[in-house]
């Protein structure tokens, strides 16, 4: 990697290479990297720093140890008895998911172990999630009678209500293969293989103009909340602008003349 930095108490890793691939590594491996105050807030830091960063063009989230991210850290949670320490929790925890979309790269979760409860969540949080074969997923709060409804906002975001539902009513765990086919993750890696299969996604991103990456990434998520019609106006307007780049005018005119874009004959 190029560039190398930690956060506070080296809860959250950053690393950078020359391609402008940012990762973050939960770096509480002996916690499973449950989501502290301080991991929280590493998180949140990244994200702001992120917002403004135009070099940087895929962001990939991992977890150090045995686990990418077993929720809460409940023990912090438990020493907190004031309703109102809660609400300031999950609404931190909640601009954390909901920054993770508001990036203008897209954002690829690495996943091995476990992903459960917020980890689950932060797992349905990124734009894209690849899995090891053996990793498993839950929403497994109700378990200790805490029903996980802020994850369950972003999982009835990715899967099917019922699939959502039965998750977060049973606490019961999932297995990769199952979590690609329900729409959790996108790629289930072969034993040993999960770096080369993030890899391969990122590559596949940076093989395309960053510009319209950024465009589609953020209209995709303000569509997919509007009513349809307004959807096709926003879509409309988007297109229009993408248009009008540089990237776009070089792709359709060597569409045109039939051979490769000069963008893409550069990687």
């Amino acid at each position: 990697m190029e560039q190398t930095s930690t956060e506070a108490a080296d809860v959250l890793l950053y690393e950078r290479d020359a391609r402008g691939v940012v990762t973050l590594t939960l770096n509480r491996p002996q916690a499973f990297n449950a989501l502290s105050d301080a991991l929280l807030d590493a998180l949140q830091r990244q994200l702001d720093a992120l917002m403004h960063d135009a070099d940087a063009r895929v962001v990939v989230l991992r977890g150090a140890g045995r686990a990418f991210c077993a929720g809460h850290d409940l023990k912090e949670m438990h020493a907190q008895s004031a309703q109102s320490a809660h609400e300031a929790l999950f609404a931190r925890c909640g601009k954390v998911m909901t920054g993770l979309s508001r990036l203008p790269q897209p954002v690829i979760a690495q996943v091995h172990g476990i992903a459960t409860a917020a980890g689950c969540q932060l797992v349905a949080s990124c734009d894209l999630a690849v899995a090891a074969h053996d990793a498993r997923f839950a929403v497994s709060g109700v378990n200790y009678g805490l029903f996980c409804s802020t994850p369950g906002v972003a999982l009835a975001r990715n899967m099917l209500r019922k699939q959502a539902m039965e998750m977060l009513l049973t606490g019961e765990f999932i297995d990769a293969p199952t979590a690609q086919m329900r729409g959790l993750i996108n790629r289930v890696a072969a034993d040993g293989a999960l770096d080369a299969e993030v890899q391969a996604l990122v590559a596949s991103i940076l093989a395309k103009p960053a510009a319209a990456v950024r465009m589609g990434k953020a209209l995709f998520y303000r569509q997919v909340e509007m009513g349809v019609e307004a959807a096709y106006q926003l879509a409309a307007q988007t297109m229009a602008c993408n248009m009008q780049e540089p990237c776009a005018r070089e792709g359709v005119q060597a569409f045109i003349d039939k051979r490769q874009p000069a963008w893409r004959t550069a990687h």
